[in-house]
């Protein structure tokens, strides 16, 4: 996933109208041992891809159950890698959502496949997989679902429909390393596994990804592409065979990730904290006759990445910019959570339009991110939902 579309990283030179100080819509917690280790890491020399990405891709298998696991410059690429390794190209259709970050889709493009849309489920904002099942046809060969906000897709149903159409899937996971589904963490099961640790996620490498694969086989074709499909041996050998990019982690980012990882568990309770908070302090009667939508209440399986809310544009003179502007003005950030895919001009130019999914279309229209990071207090939410409020009670249609 990519930044949000509001500025989000707490900049002092954001202007606004609050005395209090600016409120991001996202920040990210990095303790004094993980900067220390940082700074070893750049004294001792190896900055690039080494001994650290090693140890990082260790802890990461580690976490998912000891499966193969490879560190990546982004969780874009990871998802790319996973196509091409499971053979998809030209010729090929690839089932996804509409409503994620446009990556998700692109890497489709990248590979020479056909991204094919199905609407998602308005209830979870996930893919609606009894749509995705009517839309498979001879030439699918895949599955792209994206866990949005970090809520999990029903890998039950998920798995049991690529099983029987024998479809690859790849899990965009990027929002949901920590998320869990019936008690097995996401990446410990499944398929290809794509995972993103770019600043905006709930763990970080700064910039950064993971793919968590099958077998030692495609654990080795990973690396590969991840690095021009190069092949060595001995002192001196050097083989290519195949096309790779340039997609290798740092050392000094995947020192920040091994700083990160401990932390998981506290990060994930501390953001179900604040979700908690949020749906309390939006159970008031104010809050209720606008129609303000809000998530599923899942405190059990998501990592909640983020706290989205629905605008209820029927019922508002505002536009979601509009709520935004007053928001920054307030000194709280927010976000977009996305676009619908096929309303950009690129999808269009392949033969989408207006009115194909109409869930994600209202959702692209109407969804906005509030702030959720561990350095948060109830104090702020309160803050947040209080300045909402106030905003859309001024805004509704008279």
């Amino acid at each position: 996933m990519s930044p949000a579309l509001s500025p989000s990283n707490g900049s002092p030179a954001i202007p606004t109208k609050s005395a209090l100080p600016y409120l991001p819509l996202t920040r990210p917690t990095i303790d004094d041992e993980t900067i220390a280790g940082v700074a070893e890491v750049l004294r001792s020399g190896w900055i690039t891809s080494g001994p650290n990405v090693k140890a990082f891709e260790a802890k990461l298998s580690e976490y998912c159950d000891g499966r193969p696991v490879r560190a990546f410059n982004s969780g874009t690429c990871t998802m790319e890698i996973a196509l091409r390794i499971a053979g998809i190209g030209p010729g090929h259709e690839v089932i996804t959502t509409p409503l994620s970050w446009v990556a998700t889709s692109n890497v489709v493009l990248a590979v020479g496949a056909k991204p094919v849309f199905v609407d998602i489920d308005p209830v979870t904002r996930n893919i609606d997989l009894n749509q995705a099942e009517a839309a498979i046809t001879p030439a699918t060969r895949a599955i792209i679902p994206v866990d949005l906000s970090g809520l999990p897709v029903d890998r039950d149903f998920l798995h049991a429909l690529a099983a029987k159409f024998k479809l690859r899937v790849v899990e965009d996971a990027a929002q949901s390393f920590g998320s869990t589904w019936k008690g097995r963490r996401i990446g410990a099961f499944g398929d290809f596994v794509s995972f993103s640790f770019h600043a905006n996620k709930n763990i970080t490498t700064i910039e950064g990804g993971a793919l968590v694969l099958n077998d030692e086989r495609e654990a080795k074709l990973a690396e590969q592409y991840r690095l021009q499909g190069v092949v060595r041996s001995g002192h001196d050998g050097m083989e290519v065979e195949l096309a790779g990019g340039k997609y290798n982690l740092t050392d000094v980012a995947a020192r920040v990730g091994l700083g990160q990882l401990p932390h998981l568990e506290a990060f994930t309770a501390k953001r179900r904290e604040l979700a908690r908070a949020y749906f309390q302090q939006l159970d008031a009667p104010a809050i209720r006759a606008l129609g303000l939508g809000l998530p599923v209440a899942d405190f059990t399986h998501s990592n909640w990445h983020m706290f989205q809310v629905m605008l209820p544009e029927e019922r508002l003179a505002l536009k979601r910019a509009d709520v935004m502007a007053k928001l920054q003005e307030a000194g709280i950030g927010t976000g977009v959570h996305y676009p619908a895919i096929h309303r950009f001009a690129l999808y269009r130019r392949l033969g989408w339009g207006e009115g194909d999914f109409p869930h994600a279309e209202y959702a692209g229209r109407n969804i906005l991110t509030l702030p959720l990071f561990p350095a948060m207090t109830a104090a702020d939410v309160a803050r947040v939902v209080e300045e909402l409020t106030a905003v859309l009670v001024a805004g509704q249609k008279l």
